[in-house]
């Protein structure tokens, strides 16, 4: 297959992706459209924006998959691609800790501001840790394969954890 039609497939899923994300927001939006929509519309426009990026994220994991069999035989873009993912899981390890460090009652007030950017980090490790499994199912080499099931473990672990944390405290 020559590089214009492998560019043309990845471009034509990426598109089909954003089409079925913003139509299901579209309905979302049409569905929940009311006064307390109204009232309350930066949290609902933050909620649309999670369930598209949910949407796309998920509806572009066959299209990124193509990509990256497409990238097999580039040993450069895997080396890069596992360093990369180590350094962004690092990223949401260190996320993670800012956030329940920040919970102690004696946190220091710059502490407090960095956990609200440690809270949308949190929140992106769905995506990134579906990607670094992807990467890892389609890597040619051992290294690299291990390298990103690390990364999708330091994305996946450390939600699972908020996550669960978050759960418990809704039920009390």
């Amino acid at each position: 297959m020559r590089a214009s039609a492998k560019v043309g497939v990845l471009l034509g899923g990426y598109v089909l992706s954003f089409l079925v994300a913003s139509g299901v927001v579209a309905a979302h939006i049409a569905l929940t459209s009311g006064p307390y929509a109204q009232a309350s519309g930066g949290m609902y426009a933050f909620g649309d924006l999670v369930l598209f990026v949910g949407v796309f994220g998920i509806g572009a994991i066959p299209t990124t998959g193509i990509g990256l069999y497409f990238l097999r035989p580039y040993l450069a873009f895997w080396r890069g691609l596992s360093l990369a993912a180590g350094a962004i899981a690092a990223t949401n390890v260190v996320a993670v800790a800012v956030y329940f460090a920040s919970r102690r009652p004696d946190a220091s007030p710059s502490l407090l501001a960095w956990s609200t950017f440690s809270v949308l980090r949190i929140l992106a490790s769905p995506v990134l840790a579906i990607a670094f499994l992807v990467s890892g199912c389609v890597a040619p080499v051992t290294s690299s394969r291990i390298a990103l099931a690390c990364a999708f473990l330091g994305e996946a672990a450390p939600f699972a954890i908020v996550v669960l944390v978050w759960s418990t405290r809704m039920v009390r």
